[in-house]
This record gives C-alpha cells, structure tokens and sequence, in this order.
C-alpha cells in the first residue's frame, strides 16, 4: 500500500513543519531519550510527502546552492523492516520482520552522492566510471564517513548547518524505510522503471536521477550503486524495535540498495550485505543524511593514516 500523493502546498507546509519539529529538537533534549521523542511524533508514517525534489525549506535551498546536494526531509514513523519467507530472493538474513519506529524526523539526499559533489570537497576521485553526474563509486565507508565529517565541518562553519545537526551516513532503518516510502513490497514501483541493474545498465553507472524516483522523492535507492549505511552487520531481533542502530559488535558493515551489475534479486528494498568498512569496489557508493545528534548517529571523526582516500591509487 502506498501513501497517496500529496497536493504542492500541503508538501510545501508540510516541508516547513518538518524543519521547524526538528529545530526544535536541536536544541532541545537533542534526541537522547527515545520515550519522551516518540511522544512528539506519530507512531504511523505520515500520509503526505514533499512532491517535488528536496522540498521547498531554506535549508534545503541553502544546503542545493552550496553544495548541489538535494535533500528529501522524511518524517518519522513505522514501518515493517526485512522480508517475508514468501517473497522471491528473500534470504535469511531479511528476518525475522521486524516492526521499526523511527521517532525523529531526518534529511536524506534525493540521490547519492555524485562524482562532482565528492571531488569539491575531497579533491580526488576514484571513480572507475567517469563522470561529474555520475555516483561516485570505489570508496569505502571509511571514505564516506570522513566526507560526512569534513561536510558538517565545513556548513557549520559557514553558518549553514542548524546547531546540533551533522552529515553522517543513514541507518539501515532509516535507509530501508526511506527505500520502501510507504510500500510493503518487493520494491517500490517498477523494476525497469526505477532501477539501473544488470540487465539494462550496460555494464556501468549511470548519471543519477534519470529513472524515476520513488513517491518520496529518492531516486535510485535500488539500482545504479550500493549504498553504505552507518550501522554494524547484525541479525534482526523480530518483534518491535525502536530507533534501532545495528549490531554493536563486529567490524563488518550494511550495505544497501542494488547497483548497476545487480540482478533483481539483489535490487529489492530488504536486500542486505555487508562488508569491510575499508574495501572499494566499482559498484558501491553512498548517500547522506542530515539528521539531529544523537549518542548513536554521530559520524566519527575523519580517517587518518594509509586508508585516507589522499593515500589511495585507483
């Protein structure tokens, strides 16, 4: 089932209400206590969704122009994470469903991270397929991590960043229900439709943005390249779980979405792997999230010593 599409000005009001709930946050308990959040937010996703790309706050005008990183806000809600035993490519490590409650609002970039946005701020580019439009791919969650701390402190200094915010990496929770916006299957439209994956990508990226997105605005969330999330590699509890934030142990970490030599299976919303946080490969990138500071989203500090991406030889 999927949320209905929503009319411009109800997404454009609804935009400036998600701004203003998480500035409140910021400088309020800064999200610390999952109980007394839950009681400001509705316990179901929202029933409307910004229409257009990167909705139409300040902040996200501000943080386009600055950066050309278009940001989607999504507001909190539930939604059920992995997939049924019935559904064509499940594997065991989609279960048990889990029913998750995220209770705060949060930003996430309309697509990932492109070549020309990376190489303004890093310097260097790794890509194996060239292109400003195209995703930036071969780089590690090491690598996606220090853009995400070198992003905040570069916006925060320049006084574009709301106080208590950082760029960090999604969740795997966060990713998955942003991915689903709503829907409970497989996918979230059509295959062809949406997904740059082995059989129609031509053995490479693709420019992001050119299939359709899904109903909230979030462009190649199964295709084009696989996506690191912030959390550790573990198992789903089952049951109902709020705010979760992965595994604390291990070294390995989720990836999400498919990527352009994927094939169907791969490219589904509960599709998950995992690997270390300093392997590249040409089929994996990463999009960010702007979320408020919490104990267990804040992005660690930029990598240093032989893994640094200034040190790295494509």
């Amino acid at each position: 089932m999927r949320y209905p599409s929503p009319a411009l000005a109800s997404a454009r009001s609804r935009t400036g209400s998600v701004l203003a709930i998480l500035l409140v946050l910021s400088v309020s308990t800064g999200c610390q206590n999952n109980r007394d959040v839950a009681a400001k937010f509705p316990t179901q996703g929202p029933s409307i969704r910004p229409a257009k790309l990167g909705g139409d706050s300040d902040l996200t005008r501000q943080v386009a122009a600055a950066t050309g990183i278009q940001l989607v806000p999504i507001s909190a809600g539930t939604f059920l994470m992995g997939s049924p035993l019935e559904e064509a490519g499940h594997v065991a490590n989609e279960g048990p469903q889990t029913k998750v409650t995220l209770t705060r609002d949060f930003f996430l970039g309309a697509t990932v991270v492109t070549q020309a946005q990376w190489t303004a701020l890093m310097g260097v580019n790794p890509s194996v397929f060239k292109g400003d439009d195209r995703p930036v791919e071969r780089v590690s969650w090491n690598d996606a991590i220090d853009f995400c701390g070198k992003l905040t402190e570069r916006e925060r200094a320049a006084g574009r960043l709301p106080a208590g915010f950082i760029y960090t990496l999604p969740t795997e929770a966060q990713w998955e229900y942003a991915c689903r916006a709503g829907t409970t299957g497989p996918r979230a439209g059509d295959l062809d439709a949406m997904v740059w994956y082995t059989r129609n990508s031509g053995n490479t990226t693709h420019p992001v943005a050119t299939k359709q997105p899904n109903a909230w605005g979030l462009y190649d969330m199964n295709g084009n390249v696989m996506q690191w999330c912030l959390d550790k590699t573990g198992p789903y509890p089952g049951g109902a779980v709020v705010d979760p934030v992965g595994s604390a142990f291990g070294t390995s970490h989720i990836l999400r979405g498919g990527s352009w030599n994927g094939d169907p299976a791969l490219c589904r919303s509960a599709s998950r792997v995992s690997n270390a946080p300093a392997v590249r490969y040409n089929r994996v990138g990463f999009r960010v999230a702007l979320c408020a500071v919490t104990a267990d989203q804040v992005a660690p500090p930029p990598v240093s010593g032989p893994d640094r991406l200034e040190h790295f030889s494509p």
